[in-house]
């Protein structure tokens, strides 16, 4: 474990030096209306009142009034609290007279009404019940946490303490989790064997026998060099006997609950569909990720239209080759004859940093602004990397912690890969990093919006990212093209899967058989993608379905301003609210476009 965190190298860039121009001046705003200040009121109030229920958000947007809580959100008291938030916010959001607030306050009031709304309809559904799986939940993220490579800082005495206090929080948190999981299995909500089985290995990895080993201990071993020695001393010794007498129990308890009560108990049975109430659970999570009002059969449908339309673009450029075989072939040919892939993390990292610097001066052609958040590459712990996918996680908004461009180098040394050039357009520029931070650092959102997110948006937006590579200069060899129209088409087989897992009775092998036969994808790499759709429903539907949206609004904006139309203004239009609902999002660019058009 000490080795594999040496050896991720890290890579701090800057996005601001791009070459572009400077953001027109902005008019100073008007004076509010009444009702507008009863508006900024109530979105301040709900802000304040939802950090304190959620005090580990509140660190990650750089918020360290309540570093030294862990909140136990899935707990009978935190839900209930949660759920007299959301109705009284709801009321007095219906108190405010919208005809007289402005196009824009009228954005953002009917954007928080319906987040809030979904939230109540979420809470109708036992969620809580499920609290463990292999990604996205609390045990699996808290190393992390931990470690000083999250969010948590660790640059004070204070800081440290904090997360003593945590540790804590921590140990609830689980005993109710597990109170929850026996609840589970009386009532029959309960995990499917496979995200159990996906799990443990990683709690398993927490049950270190030295404390030293532990990534809990790991900010011990970065001090800050203005620490007293007394002050050094007394946090090693802590922090020691917070390993050894709180971390460590509590992740051998769970993994032993788990492994020997409820592995035995758990479901057979893969679908959300199955769970007791399911199938309108499952209509909630379609309806929720992707913030439209598609069905899951109109989902699975625009799925394999989307299957049959990127395959023909393949077909194309395979013709264009001049390369007589399968596609499948045909893929094995372009990665024989491409450049040779990298053999370590390093080196992995320094090609993603190539494709940054290949990006970079071409980003003034697409953008009016671009955000000055720095970011890093590492590569994902070995604790985690079997299970997650590369991934991105957001900077803070005070620049205390950049944001993290994860890449997944499971086994690099002995399957050598290359840096992928859609991936990197996806996670971190013009995609994630790019949204996420130039979404944080407009102060003149409401809060709830500057920090909010709806996955249709924030990854719709990140898989239309992938298609600027060529704008950007990429996908000049063949190979990194044909990767990036099989990362398209990846995303709509998630589309046709995960309602085939969770509506139509699709096995987990018939799943992956698809996948793998579609995508020309290895048995590993599916495996662990469908494992995480079966464990996070619908989640997977919200990047085709965002990306379908916006790529349907650049058509319809090119289609109607014709010579008007200019693509920056365009993208700056698209990202200057921040991450929207779809409906929402395509009603405001309509507005725009009729605007524009005058």
């Amino acid at each position: 474990m000490k080795q594999r965190l040496a050896a991720a190298t890290l890579c701090f860039l800057l996005i601001g030096c791009a070459t572009i121009e400077s953001a027109p001046r902005e008019q100073p705003a008007p004076p509010l209306s009444a009702e507008a200040r009863k508006l900024a009121d109530i979105f301040e109030r709900y802000f304040e009142k939802y950090l304190e229920l959620f005090p580990l958000f509140a660190t990650q947007i750089g918020d360290h009034r309540y570093d030294d809580q862990l909140s136990v959100n899935i707990g009978a008291e935190h839900r209930a609290r949660q759920q007299k938030l959301y109705r009284e916010t709801l009321e007095q959001l219906s108190a405010v007279n919208t005809k007289e607030l402005t196009a824009k306050e009228r954005l953002y009031h009917e954007t928080l009404v319906r987040a809030l709304r979904r939230r109540e309809e979420a809470m109708k559904f036992p969620g809580y019940l499920l609290p463990v799986r292999q990604l996205g939940s609390l045990p699996i993220e808290f190393p992390l946490l931990g470690s000083g490579n999250g969010s948590h800082p660790f640059r004070t005495v204070e800081d440290y303490e904090n997360f003593l206090k945590r540790i804590d929080g921590f140990e609830l948190w689980v005993e109710t989790a597990i109170a929850n999981m026996r609840e589970g299995i009386k009532r029959g909500v309960v995990q499917p064997r496979v995200v159990v089985e996906r799990t443990l290995p990683q709690l398993e990895a927490m049950v270190v026998k030295d404390v030293k080993d532990s990534l809990f201990y790991q900010p011990i071993k970065r001090l800050p060099a203005q620490f007293s020695n007394t002050e050094r001393d007394r946090l090693t010794a802590a922090y020691a006997d917070a390993i050894e007498g709180k971390i460590i129990p509590t992740y051998r308890r769970l993994a032993t609950f788990m492994r020997e009560e409820y592995l035995s108990q758990s479901r057979d049975t893969i679908a959300w569909s199955d769970l007791p109430g399911g199938h309108d659970w499952y209509d909630y999570l379609v309806r929720s990720q992707t913030t439209t009002e598609l069905t899951p059969d109109e989902i699975f449908q625009r799925g394999m239209d989307e299957v049959g339309r990127i395959k023909q673009e393949m077909e194309r450029l395979r013709e264009r080759s001049g390369f007589s075989g399968t596609l499948e072939e045909f893929s094995f040919q372009l990665s024989k004859t491409a450049p040779r892939p990298f053999s370590s993390r390093d080196s992995l990292i320094k090609g993603y940093v190539a494709i940054w610097q290949t990006v970079n001066p071409h980003l003034g052609q697409l953008f009016g602004r671009v955000p000055t958040a720095p970011f890093e590459i590492r590569t994902i712990e070995e604790f985690r990397e079997r299970s997650a996918p590369s991934q991105y996680w957001s900077a803070s908004p005070d620049g205390s912690r950049p944001g993290i461009f994860y890449v997944n180098a499971s086994g690099i040394e002995g399957n050598p890969r290359r840096a992928s050039e859609s991936l990197f357009l996806h996670e971190a520029i013009p995609g994630h990093h790019f949204q996420i931070s130039l979404q944080q650092e407009q102060k003149d959102l409401p809060r709830f919006q500057r920090f909010g997110g709806y996955t249709a948006f924030i990854e719709g937006w990140a898989l239309y990212a992938e298609s600027l590579g060529q704008q950007l200069d990429l996908y000049k060899e063949p190979d990194q093209y044909f990767s990036r129209l099989n990362s398209e088409l990846f995303r709509a087989v998630r589309l046709v899967v995960d309602v085939g897992l969770h509506r139509k009775g699709w096995s987990r092998e018939r799943a992956m058989k698809f996948m793998m036969d579609t995508t020309m994808s290895g048995e590993s790499g599916v495996a662990l993608e469908i494992d995480r759709y079966i464990a996070n429903p619908a989640q997977a539907l919200a990047y085709k379905i965002g990306q379908l949206k916006i790529s349907s609004i650049r058509a319809k904006a090119e289609k109607t301003l014709g010579a008007k139309f200019d693509i920056r203004t365009f993208h700056d239009e698209v990202l200057k609210d921040g991450a929207l609902p779809l409906s929402i999002l395509e009603n405001k660019m309509d507005q725009w476009i009729e605007q524009t058009s005058r």
